[in-house]
């Protein structure tokens, strides 16, 4: 591996630390961009190159890149982060990811910047949602060109969500008017009537869970991007879908010792074939760490496949990603 200098803006953030400490483990330079002065002063690490950069200034976010050889946006809510760290970043002509669970951001993202990135790299919702769901989901189908249906369903031990997971819920609602989301019959739908509740049969040891269907997350922007999946639904067990809205549940531990596990259950189907792929782990805000960081060092070693706005699957050879990821995400077909 060469020497890479990765800008992570949000530096100071819950998920922005771990993604800190990952690339600062896998011997990345870090340049740590917020825009509070005494946040990046208060990270522990006291060698860390920080700079300061607010998203409504942007001379001060080309000053904050400058040198870097790609940027990692964790700063939510990305409806307000995205577009200026995205300019910034084709500007300064590196590569772009970010963490972002907000379907209405990476629809932006995809709409906005999708001719404009042409040749660029731009890597929206490289996170737990979005990225890891995307990978499973081309990996599970292989050879297959087209596929009736695709389901994602999130078993989640608990969900104790972040501030910026609650002011990004906020941004959503506001943007949705109250409605819902669900992909189907490969379009983007607005509705109003209420969650359907239905049981999930998850692999043991989880078993037969409570779900909400049509609990829609980053899947349905990310997976269609670039495969041919007219129906595609994503699941999230009761309990947890009740406590990340839940205003009296507490924030996970800033130390990072969340003991939250997951599963990840996909299964497409096609004619009356299915396949299916299912991914463990612990904490779904650490998780996004070595997601969004291998996905940085395989694009500045140039191990993809494809340039402009991307989702994982699109661009990684997503079963080789998949394995990359172990131990700590355990995959199984």
């Amino acid at each position: 591996m060469g020497t890479y200098d990765v800008a992570v803006f949000g530096a100071y953030g819950h998920t922005g630390r771990f993604v800190v400490a990952e690339l600062r483990e896998r011997g990345f330079g870090v340049l740590a961009v917020g825009r509070d002065e005494a946040k990046l002063r208060g990270l522990p690490w006291p060698d860390l190159d920080t700079r300061q950069a607010s998203v409504d200034d942007p001379a001060s976010l080309d000053r904050a890149f400058a040198g870097a050889d790609a940027v990692i946006n964790a700063a939510g809510p990305f409806a307000g982060t995205a577009a200026p760290v995205i300019e910034a970043a084709l500007r300064a002509g590196i590569p772009y990811l970010d963490v972002a669970a907000e379907l209405e951001a990476n629809i932006d993202t995809f709409a906005q910047f999708g001719e404009r990135a042409a040749g660029a790299t731009v890597i929206p919702a490289m996170a737990f949602f979005g990225g890891l769901g995307d990978l499973m989901v081309t990996a599970a189908m292989g050879d297959w060109t087209f596929a009736d249906e695709a389901h994602v369903a999130y078993g989640l031990s608990s969900w104790h969500p972040t501030e910026g997971t609650r002011a990004a819920g906020r941004v959503s609602r506001e943007r949705r008017d109250g409605k819902r989301i669900r992909f189907s019959g490969g379009r983007i739908e607005h509705r109003d009537d209420a969650l359907p509740e239905l049981d999930w049969d998850f692999p043991a040891p989880l078993g037969t869970r409570a779900v909400l269907g049509e609990f829609t997350m980053a899947d349905v922007v990310t997976v269609p991007s670039h495969l041919d999946i007219p129906e595609v639904t994503t699941y999230m067990t009761v309990n947890a879908a009740r406590e990340v809205v839940t205003p009296e549940t507490p924030a996970p531990p800033a130390d990072g010792t969340s003991s939250q596990e997951f599963v990840v259950d996909v299964v497409v189907r096609s004619g009356g074939e299915e396949r299916r792929i299912v991914a463990r782990g612990q904490d779904i805000y650490a998780i996004t760490a070595p997601l969004v960081v291998e996905a940085v060092q395989r694009v500045l070693d140039g191990r993809t496949k494809a340039t402009g706005v991307v989702s994982a699957g699109e661009v990684f050879d997503a079963a080789d990603f998949l394995a990359a990821l172990a131990p700590r995400i355990t995959v199984e077909r």
